[in-house]
């Protein structure tokens, strides 16, 4: 599962939006995310800008941008808008794994990455646009590039859990749901989840 794919899903009982995501393991490999921090940490303009990923338009003095989450041509404030709402998703993400430079850009998207990009938001400048484009580019690279192999998707309204496995999120109705399986799942990642979660009343199946 591409970590895009949780600014869209929704709990299919309930339609509660946005879900909680504990994360697992990933399918990347540590120098991969390793390769991403750097790229940020060397804030290399012309790189970022050869590699095409956002692209910038310019028409009647309005400045446009898309990229692979904002896929549509848009105007620079709805699209910082529209950024803004994409960041804010990561406060229910979780990575629980055990991998420190993934544990690293989570941290990195979650401090310097927010609050630049909010602060650019406030007085949008298209002349200045090149100040957040490895805000941006990180962005883009975390969402788009790497595959969360396992982990759970959480409805804090109606407490369904939904493991994702194998990258698939298993997101079926409660009689389609295989209970055997599931269980196995969930008794294999207990050490990665905390016991609080563990005391909330589960759904459809708990430990």
């Amino acid at each position: 599962m591409k970590p895009w794919l949780f600014d869209i899903l929704a709990c299919p009982i309930d339609k509660y939006f946005p879900l909680k995501l504990y994360i697992f393991s990933f399918e990347n490999k540590p120098q991969e995310f390793q390769s991403i921090i750097t790229l940020y940490s060397n804030r290399d303009i012309n790189f970022i800008k050869n590699e095409n990923i956002i692209e910038i338009s310019q028409e009647d003095n309005e400045l446009f941008l898309k990229d692979n989450i904002i896929i549509e041509k848009t105007r620079l404030k709805s699209y910082l808008d529209l950024i803004t709402s994409s960041l804010i998703e990561f406060e229910n993400v979780f990575d629980n794994t055990t991998n420190k430079l993934s544990k690293k850009c989570f941290e990195i998207i979650n401090s310097d990455v927010k609050s630049r990009i909010i602060e650019f938001a406030k007085n949008p400048n298209f002349n200045q646009i090149d100040r957040i484009l490895p805000e941006l580019y990180f962005i883009n690279k975390l969402k788009l590039d790497f595959e969360i192999s396992s982990g759970i998707l959480f409805c804090s309204k109606c407490k369904r859990w939904y493991p994702i496995i194998d990258t698939i999120p298993q997101m079926l109705p409660d009689k389609y749901r295989d209970q055997k399986k599931e269980i196995n799942f969930l008794e294999n990642n207990k050490n990665l989840l905390d016991e609080k979660f563990f005391n909330q009343d589960l759904k459809p199946f708990k430990i």
